[in-house]
């Protein structure tokens, strides 16, 4: 079943082109499974507007047999796709699925996908882990696709690209695990400073915690609040922080992490704190981040200001910052991205383009939305 989408001015179904050397088919298809979901809808926005790739099955549990527009309204210019259901006998013939999910759905989904033959980039928590009992821990039931798990590639670029090229299953990062990562994964991989003793101290927009309505997250109760919950590591991103943050320190890791909802619709700030290992000076320290990002095409090293949400918003940027605060003998490392954007749908398009072999950047680059 095909639904007709937007097509990209220019691109017709049996063209090809050229990107990095090689040809590609100018569209390549795509299922965007959760599509009603918030970071189901960025995803589809993100492809409506993608040169080489357009979403040809949309699929929600709640909303099948309507309009996409009906639901959202903002993208009817763009398309007249009617939603299908959450079933991979119907996604059809398609490069890669990307499954908008909550954790513990795509355990059933995710396996059929691949088993017909398709590449899936998954935005839950499903696959990130490596450990099943870690899993079982904090998502309360058994991983039951232990071969699938082991086969998982964690598709956060900067530190996977290689990997999530040849990858048939990408577990899309969470949005705080991004910003923490991105922040202090240079001076963790470089020696910089211990891997004990680490605070990670964020603050999400209310569009993390999805679409579905609750109190905490009603406008009228977070109307110029700000709110701590799930600490003292009671928060499901807490091991997909420490499981990557240890790769990239060569030792296990141990931290804090204390998430808070902010009063906005969307961006994540991170502060995060860490011990020096050494005396080094900022100067030092600088040039690590440098190195490390230099060619990374969404990670934004600010050196003149800090990080800001807003600098992000609508896009798949990371802008990161780094402090030695000599008297506490520590490193302060900061980061701002949009949680929908390389939080989500946006490092999925990202994954997307490593896995097909096309531009990385392609549909991507964007400026933020100001004010």
């Amino acid at each position: 079943m095909e639904l007709w989408l937007f097509r990209p001015s220019g691109l017709s179904d049996g063209r090809s082109c050229f990107l990095g050397g090689r040809r590609v088919r100018a569209e390549l298809r795509v299922a965007v499974l959760g599509a009603t979901g918030y970071a189901g809808v960025e995803a589809v926005r993100l492809l409506l507007e993608h040169p080489n790739a357009r979403p040809v099955y949309l699929a929600s549990h709640s909303h099948v047999g309507q309009r996409f527009a009906a639901v959202y309204p903002h993208l009817a210019p763009f398309t007249d796709a009617v939603l299908g259901p959450m079933d991979a006998d119907r996604v059809g013939d398609v490069d890669i699925a990307l499954v908008s999910l909550p954790s513990r759905e795509s355990l059933t989904l995710v396996p059929e996908l691949v088993a017909r033959g398709m590449r899936v980039v998954d935005f839950s928590a499903d696959f990130r882990l490596r450990s099943a009992a870690e899993y079982r821990t904090f998502y309360g039931i058994e991983h039951t696709q232990s071969a699938l798990l082991e086969q998982a590639v964690y598709g956060l670029p900067e530190m996977r690209r290689n990997e999530i090229r040849n990858a048939v299953l990408v577990a899309n990062p969470g949005c705080y695990p991004t910003a923490a990562i991105l922040a202090l994964g240079p001076a963790l991989s470089a020696g910089l400073v211990l891997p004990t003793d680490i605070i990670v101290d964020a603050y999400s927009g209310v569009s993390g915690a999805g679409r579905e309505p609750s109190r905490t997250t009603h406008l009228a109760e977070m109307d110029g609040s700000l709110v701590p919950y799930s600490v003292a590591g009671a928060h499901r991103h807490t091991p997909e922080i420490a499981q990557e943050l240890s790769r990239a320190a060569a030792h296990p890791v141990t931290l804090t992490f204390s998430p808070h909802l902010a009063p906005q619709a969307r961006g994540i700030l991170t502060t995060c704190y860490a011990r020096l290992a050494r005396s080094v000076s900022q100067a030092d320290v600088e040039e690590v981040y440098r190195q490390a990002y230099h060619q990374e095409p969404f990670v934004w090293l600010v050196v003149d200001g800090l990080p800001n949400t807003k600098a992000v918003a609508g896009t798949n940027m990371a802008q990161i910052a780094v402090r030695v605060d000599r008297s506490a003998e520590r490193l302060v490392a900061m980061a701002a991205i949009d949680n929908l954007g390389k939080g989500a749908s946006g490092q999925a398009v990202q994954n997307m383009n490593l896995m097909l072999g096309i531009n990385e950047t392609a549909g991507l680059p964007r400026i933020a939305m100001w004010p």
